[in-house]
């Protein structure tokens, strides 16, 4: 069972990438993942690394915090 904060992360992942227009396929690509990876990163079945994250907060162009925003634990 995913932890709390991993479906809340993944989420927020999710709702970034679409208001950008990105695909899931196109987010994978900029990190070098496969599209399949990125589901499981948005439905909190994989949790996503602090590198990673990193990583698509820069793509996605917000802060760190901004997957982590409004989380009540």
């Amino acid at each position: 069972m995913p932890h709390a904060v991993d479906l809340y992360v993944g989420k927020r992942l999710k709702q970034r990438r679409m208001l950008l227009g990105l695909s899931q396929d196109n987010l994978a690509k900029e990190v070098n993942i496969t599209f399949q990876q990125v589901q499981k990163y948005e439905r909190g079945t994989n949790r996503i690394g602090a590198s990673r994250l990193y990583e698509f907060s820069k793509i996605l162009g917000v802060s760190v915090d901004y997957f982590f925003e409004g989380y009540e634990a």
